[in-house]
């Protein structure tokens, strides 16, 4: 088959053929494939060696707009995030990287387009109330979703106790909300209080866990997950499946609204675990290296945090400002 002959259809098979030979996380392949069929349904599926530097600016200019079908009623724009360009713009960047390298083309057209800026991430920590509120809906919660006119039964205290570990968990480590999902009995060591995570990339890094969160933990093991087998979930829904990102965002927001606080997911808890760190002394390089970060870049929306309550703090408690020297 000659270069000019595969189409964008085929050439995004082959990249994805090669991607999961690779062994990307599926939590990637399934983000590009998202991007492949915009790409798709915006450009149609012409010879790949054809795609022009233009048509991929269309392409993202688009992305702003919700187009309907025929005799639909248009709908108002829609635009999109500037991050979530940025991870399209990735994707294809790295479609173009793999035909460059396999020769179904002769140019990297992504290296002529500009990548977007993602926006700064709004930072904004629970508060202590929030957790203690939060820990409180553990309870509360399992209570309520019991059957009318029935004690609460022993799937309400499981529910519980599992809550429980997960919110000690996500605000003790500041993990991913896909590494928690990710774990297994056997990445649990709480002898020596420490897990195994695998983070981006099927990268692997140890955190150290307090003992308040490996009681907890202690605690959820010996009374959901007592036999079975070491490679099984440490944490499953309410059918028994495994724990999802979508079923802990679920969980997340059940719990806050029992509790009363807004806006809570769980990368809420990663920031307030990251701010707290540099707020309690500890230093960013170790921070980068429990939250599995490559780069120093967001550590350092967080050191601005933690240095703005440093600065308010003198200014609240400076002898030289209050004694008016």
């Amino acid at each position: 088959m000659t270069r000019t002959r595969i189409s964008l259809s085929q050439a995004i098979d082959g990249y994805l053929l090669d991607a999961e030979a690779r062994s990307l996380s599926p939590r990637t392949l399934d983000d590009y494939r998202n991007s492949f069929r915009k790409l798709l349904a915006f450009l149609g599926d012409p010879p790949f060696a054809e795609i022009s530097p233009e048509d991929i600016v269309r392409f993202m200019v688009d992305l702003g707009q919700v187009r309907a079908p025929d005799g639909v009623a248009p709908r108002p724009p829609r635009a999109i995030g500037n991050k979530q360009r940025l991870n399209i713009h990735t994707g294809l960047s790295a479609l173009w990287t793999w035909a460059l390298r396999a020769g179904v083309a002769s140019v990297h057209v992504m290296r002529v387009v500009q990548r977007p800026k993602p926006e700064r991430p709004s930072i904004r920590p629970f508060t202590e109330a929030d957790i203690k509120a939060i820990m409180t809906a553990c309870d509360r919660r399992s209570m309520a979703y019991s059957r009318p006119g029935k004690r609460a039964c022993d799937m309400s205290r499981a529910e519980a106790v599992r809550d429980r570990a997960i919110v000690l968990l996500l605000l003790d480590t500041g993990m991913r909300a896909s590494e928690l999902c990710g774990l297994q009995l056997r990445h649990v060591d709480l002898k020596n209080k420490q897990l195994v995570l695998w983070g981006k990339g099927a990268k692997e890094r140890v955190v150290p866990i307090c003992a308040r969160t490996a009681n907890a933990l202690w605690k959820h093991i010996s009374e959901n997950r007592r036999d079975k087998r070491v490679n099984e979930p440490l944490f499953v829904s309410q059918t028994g499946a495994p724990l999802n990102r979508n079923t802990l965002l679920k969980l997340i927001y059940r719990l806050a609204e029992v509790a009363g606080v807004s806006d809570a997911h769980p990368h809420r808890f990663r920031h307030t675990f990251a701010i707290q760190y540099l707020r309690n002394g500890g230093n960013e390089r170790t921070l980068q290296e429990v939250l599995g970060h490559e780069t120093l870049e967001m550590l350092r929306t967080y050191t601005r945090i933690a240095l703005a309550d440093v600065v308010n703090g003198h200014q609240l408690a400076s002898p030289v400002d209050n004694w008016r020297l």
